[in-house]
């Protein structure tokens, strides 16, 4: 009987199907202490959040599988596990759909100032609607940066309500941007002075730099909103408190934060022009059922010799 380890609280479907299978299931917390010395005996690893380093790789000595509840894999250490002929499986594409609404949601959030009017009427404050302050998306100019399959169907949501949109992505052709019926450029810096919104859909790039940092948020407009929902470090969050506090931006919207949990005492939290979720934009009743039982799948095609190439990080070790 194989030994899945589960890292972090994934949907119950996942684990039923796997127990279907007469697989051995032990569930564990997100960061688990001293987890060399859990997975002596595990066969596969289903991972959220946990860092997979290379002694945790060394330790698990029965590993044949690393399956990624998720398309990102920073925390993972895939070169330790190519030296170990290992697969590192993501889910494909099951939750951009899920992503993608919850940015048209935030970004609706901060048009709106949902937060700022429901609290405002909650307290007696009904004369904030005099305010003129909410904001219509039609007509607005929304740069997509990354037009993988996350930034494809928020440019597309964004399209129907009225929005121009700009897809920034140097790997992608222009004829395919602009075949959906959308702006392309491929260094996103040079378009930000023109756009409302900017929404970044991106892995996070190798090495210390923000892709987003002081110098890109000076480029954008003062009255420009930014939304961040990939990876946190890929946006200086310093940069956008004090952009934001001194008005240079008009708001921020964050599901990522560079520490994840962030502190209760994040300055950006103070702020009535940012909206912040819990790195939950894919985390729908039905997109977690998706991603676990992907996950789940992953895991048996391994075990049978079936694992779809396409969802392989390292393809090399499958032969």
């Amino acid at each position: 009987m194989p030994n899945v380890l589960v890292l972090g609280k994934i949907h119950r479907a996942g684990i039923d199907r796997l127990a279907s299978a007469n697989c051995a299931i032990r569930e564990l917390g997100d960061h688990p202490a001293d987890l060399t010395s859990r997975v002596g005996d595990v066969d596969a690893i289903i991972v959220r959040m946990t860092k997979i380093t290379a002694a945790v790789i060394d330790a698990a000595q029965r590993l044949r599988i690393v399956a990624r509840h998720g398309v990102g894999y920073e925390a993972v250490d895939v070169p330790a596990l190519t030296r170990r002929g290992i697969p590192l499986a993501l889910v494909g594409d099951v939750n951009s759909g899920a992503v993608a609404e919850h940015t048209l949601a935030l970004m609706l959030g901060l048009a709106k100032r949902v937060v700022a009017y429901d609290r405002a009427t909650r307290d007696g404050n009904f004369a904030i609607r005099d305010t003129f302050s909410a904001r219509e998306l039609a007509g607005k100019t929304v740069l997509v940066i990354g037009f993988g399959r996350i930034g494809q169907a928020v440019a597309a949501r964004c399209a129907c309500f009225g929005m121009s949109v700009v897809a920034a992505d140097p790997f992608m052709d222009a004829s395919t941007v602009e075949g959906a019926g959308h702006a392309h450029v491929s260094d996103f810096r040079t378009a930000l002075d023109r756009a409302d919104y900017v929404t970044v859909h991106v892995p996070k790039p190798p090495g210390p730099d923000y892709l987003i940092g002081r110098r890109e948020i000076a480029a954008m407009k003062p009255e420009a909103v930014l939304l961040n929902l990939s990876r946190g470090g890929v946006v200086d969050e310093g940069a956008l408190h004090e952009a934001l506090v001194a008005g240079r931006l008009r708001g921020v919207a964050l599901d990522v934060f560079e520490d994840e949990p962030p502190k209760p005492d994040n300055p950006l939290f103070a702020l009535d022009s940012v909206i912040v979720s819990p790195h939950a934009a894919a985390f729908t009743e039905e997109c977690a059922r998706r991603m676990a039982l992907a996950c789940a799948e992953n895991v048996l095609a391994a075990f049978d010799g079936r694992l779809d190439a396409e969802l392989v990080v390292n393809r090399e070790v499958l032969g």
